[in-house]
């Protein structure tokens, strides 16, 4: 009975933790069941000098140099660039922006946020997307 009720609580902790999380400088923030925060906005100035958000959509990949899937990644994104007007792939290099990092909550490499054409994140996925399901996001996006 003991461990049942151990079971159950650990259960209730991680389903908690799971929609409130802390940021490091005390205060708390609701997020999805997805991960993703509604209420962020990206510039282009934040990611990076020489960026240009695309007219209808930006997909932003967060790679480091020695992940073999953030290769993939970038081949997957180009073609959908290629193919849907008006949408953007910037990469940027995690190591180097970690501050953006820390802020975004980027926890792996590849992570993709996909943009709207106002800078908000409507979408984040992290591992080698597929790009049927890059171009359902870009669904919800545009």
């Amino acid at each position: 009975m003991t461990g049942l009720l151990v079971c159950v609580a650990v259960l209730a902790l991680a389903s908690v933790f799971g929609l409130i999380r802390a940021r490091r400088d005390g205060r708390v923030r609701a997020v999805t069941a997805r991960g993703k925060d509604e209420a962020v906005l990206l510039s282009a100035a934040e990611l990076g000098e020489g960026v240009v958000l695309g007219e209808r959509a930006t997909l932003v990949q967060f790679s480091t140099a020695f992940c073999q899937p953030c290769r993939a990644t970038r081949r997957v994104l180009s073609e959908v660039t290629e193919l849907v007007a008006g949408v953007a792939h910037v990469e940027i290099d995690a190591e180097q922006h970690l501050e953006l990092v820390r802020r975004l909550d980027i926890l792996r490499t590849p992570t993709v946020l996909v943009l709207d054409a106002a800078g908000r994140v409507v979408k984040r996925a992290s591992g080698q997307p597929r790009r049927a399901d890059v171009i359902a996001a870009l669904g919800q996006a545009v």
